[in-house]
């Protein structure tokens, strides 16, 4: 295997992580902040 096929894997293995971290962080985020809100105004009165 050459270098250049196993830079061009890693790449495209960074690329896929980001992609997945990104699906999932941002609905998480959403959600935290949501939440966050409600209880702050439930707490508030």
């Amino acid at each position: 295997m050459s270098a250049e096929g196993t830079e061009q894997q890693t790449e495209s293995h960074t690329v896929r992580i980001a992609a997945a971290w990104t699906l999932v962080g941002v609905p998480l985020a959403y959600g935290l902040v949501e939440t966050l809100r409600r209880a702050a105004n439930l707490f508030s009165g």
